[in-house]
């Protein structure tokens, strides 16, 4: 990513707080020669070898990205992002030479890809990404409203992925209008 000096994000807080506050993030590996992209739903957690944090999230098993465990990855999130036409005053004080612009908010996050198959490694998964997504909801459903006999099948048909965080680099360009 393009990154310059004056748009780099220094502050590791905020940069988590995008994850969590957008949790979509684009994963992006290899499928043989061409890159390839998957949306899901992260969970940033604490720890990692390097201790810059770990994303979990989980894909059906069916969906081949899962076996590409040992790449490394980028997983992209953006935030608030808006155009920004030109400011008048500045078009007219500067003879017109302005230019409209996209400001933006984004991290970036480089490791590599492991695939989980536990069960119980994917029920906390579960467990933690319902209850950040439902914790807003009037009535927030819980994992334990299901049938067990529902969710243990359910497993069988999900592989858990995580990403070790390497290096994580936020770019904040201006203030985007949400």
């Amino acid at each position: 990513m393009y990154l310059p000096t004056r748009h780099r994000q220094q502050d590791p807080q905020a940069m988590r707080s995008l994850i969590r506050e957008h949790a979509l993030g684009m994963l992006v590996t290899r499928n043989g020669e061409l890159p390839d992209a998957d949306h899901l739903p992260f969970e940033f957690v604490e720890g990692g070898a390097g201790g810059l944090g770990l994303l979990r999230a989980h894909v059906a098993r069916a969906n081949p990205v899962w076996r590409r465990a040992g790449q490394q990855v980028l997983a992209v999130f953006r935030g608030p992002a808006g155009y920004v036409p030109p400011d008048p005053q500045e078009k007219a004080a500067s003879g017109g030479k302005v230019v409209p612009t996209w400001d933006y908010h984004v991290v970036h996050v480089y490791g590599p890809l492991r695939a989980i198959e536990e069960p119980a490694w994917l029920l906390d998964v579960l467990h933690a990404q319902t209850r950040h997504h439902e914790a807003g909801q009037p009535q927030p459903w819980s994992v334990a409203d299901a049938p067990r006999s529902y969710i243990d099948g359910m497993l069988k048909a999900i592989v858990g992925i995580e990403i070790d965080v390497k290096r994580i680099e936020g770019k904040w360009k201006g203030t985007p209008q949400r």
